[in-house]
């Protein structure tokens, strides 16, 4: 890197850094956390197509984007937004992706002196809905991009693509088949965004996937209505009982998955090293670790990262705030398979009928709502390569890998809808408390993600990876 070139660079780093001391970044991040868009409400419909008319559209326009509102494919559901910044033909393409929805803002929920939608920092952390999920970390990006554009004389060197979607939190409902409708539009060369969390606080982070999920209902009705359970104990069907055993032949006490279905392949090769050192936990807010749960030969890593789990969600029977002295009608589970690469999701639902037919519990229904496939770019890649080295050279410190996610997010629209290279750059931490009270972005990891993106996106006009 010659003189000049590195002058440009930090010339980028330092007007991405800047917006926190000027209090651009706060100003912006302010006006985009007030306005309440909740995709799960019904209600937030207006609020929602305002963020990307009022809000993104306009920042875009401002960058040399040309945006376009759509209609999502899919009825009732938030509009989504294409952004295209076009330097020439023969340049290659960058994708990368927002969400501006979040999820219910729990007003009375959070601690004193914070409000879901009023921007409020104290110490280290800024708090707001959205501030870690997702607003906070696209607006990083588009400051970071803004003082790349401007440090490069308006010229980055290649075209830049911009995907907003506002149902996120609601399962990126649409999502899918917009991707597949406009895959012309949205066609590129590689792909760049921020969402979820690093592995720590301390520790930049890229990763390159995320595990699937697969949320399904467990219920067991018998269809007596709620009866007295002295009058009626032991001469009927109890269903809440009959739910805990059928959960029982699924999970072990411990954690542990029981069906072979449910399992994931032992990870193996590099995914396997780079997960087997990934420090987990033991930082300020985390939870406690359980050494012995789940998959206790592996190591947390590979416990997080490269296995499968069985989550309960939600369980209920009767009413557990004002018990009545009855046997339940009904008893219901909402459980989350997590899983990675290599599982067969797609039979889930067969499989779990087959499972409890043959071990006589045809009385419980299996309701499946939904799910996403796990996806996950060769670490080998040389786009994974680049996105570290460049955060390294902004930062001064090691970037750690990740191959995939813990949680979900929808990277199988770009890796497999639009068969793209993935790479994800998070901005967040562990412990922000994205949807629940109390959600913050720390300004300590915001303000090193401003001179992360303003480096890749400075980087990508140097030199393009193949």
């Amino acid at each position: 890197m010659n003189d000049e070139t590195r002058s440009g660079r930090q010339q980028a780093l330092e007007a991405a850094v800047e917006t926190i001391r000027n209090g651009v970044f706060v100003e912006t991040l302010a006006r985009r956390v007030a306005m309440p868009t909740e995709s799960q409400n019904p209600q937030a419909q207006q609020p929602l197509r305002a963020y990307l008319v009022d809000e993104i559209q306009p920042t875009l326009m401002a960058l040399g984007f040309e945006c376009q509102v759509y209609d999502n494919p899919m009825a009732g559901q938030p509009p989504l937004l294409i952004g295209v910044r076009h330097e020439g033909d023969e340049l290659p393409t960058l994708l990368t992706y927002g969400h501006g929805d979040v999820t219910n803002g729990q007003e009375n929920e959070w601690r004193a002196g914070t409000h879901p939608w009023d921007l409020s920092l104290h110490g280290d952390q800024l708090f707001g809905r959205g501030t870690a999920d997702n607003k906070g970390q696209h607006t990083i990006n588009l400051l970071g991009l803004e003082a790349a554009i401007k440090a490069r004389s308006g010229k980055l060197g290649y075209n830049l693509k911009v995907l907003f979607e506002m149902s996120e939190e609601v399962g990126s409902k649409g999502l899918e088949d917009f991707c597949r409708m406009q895959a012309e539009t949205l066609q590129a060369d590689l792909f760049l965004a921020s969402d979820g969390p690093r592995l720590n606080a301390k520790t930049p982070t890229i990763f390159l996937g995320s595990r699937g999920v697969c949320q399904f209902r467990l219920r067991c009705t018998t269809d007596n209505g709620a009866r007295h359970s002295g009058n009626w104990g032991g001469v009927i069907t109890n269903p809440a009982i009959r739910l805990q055993h059928a959960l029982s032949t699924l999970v072990s006490p411990t954690g542990k998955l029981l069906p072979d279905f449910l399992k994931a392949p032992a990870p193996t090769g590099i995914t396997a090293q780079m997960m087997q050192g990934l420090p987990v936990g033991g930082h300020e807010g985390d939870p406690e670790l359980n050494a012995l749960w789940g998959e206790a030969h592996l190591s947390p890593g590979e416990r997080l990262f490269g296995s499968n789990t069985l989550e309960v969600i939600a369980l209920g029977a009767g009413n557990i705030d004002k018990p009545v002295g009855a046997i339940p009608n009904s008893a219901e589970a909402v459980c989350h398979l997590r899983l990675v690469p290599g599982t067969d999701w797609s039979n889930l639902v067969a499989n779990l009928e087959r499972h409890f037919s043959d071990l006589d519990f045809k009385d419980i229904e299996i309701l499946y709502e939904g799910g996403y496939n796990a996806t996950r770019l060769d670490p080998a890649h040389p786009w994974v390569h680049f996105v570290q080295s460049s955060m390294e050279a902004s930062l001064g410190q090691p970037v750690s890998v990740l191959p995939n996610l813990g949680g979900t997010i929808p990277n199988h629209c770009f890796a497999d809808v639009l068969s793209l290279p993935t790479v994800w750059m998070p901005h967040s931490y562990p412990s922000c408390k994205q949807h629940a009270p109390d959600e913050h972005l720390l300004m300590s990891v915001a303000q090193q993600g401003l001179a992360c993106a303003a480096g890749v996106f400075w980087d990508l006009g140097e030199h393009w990876p193949h």
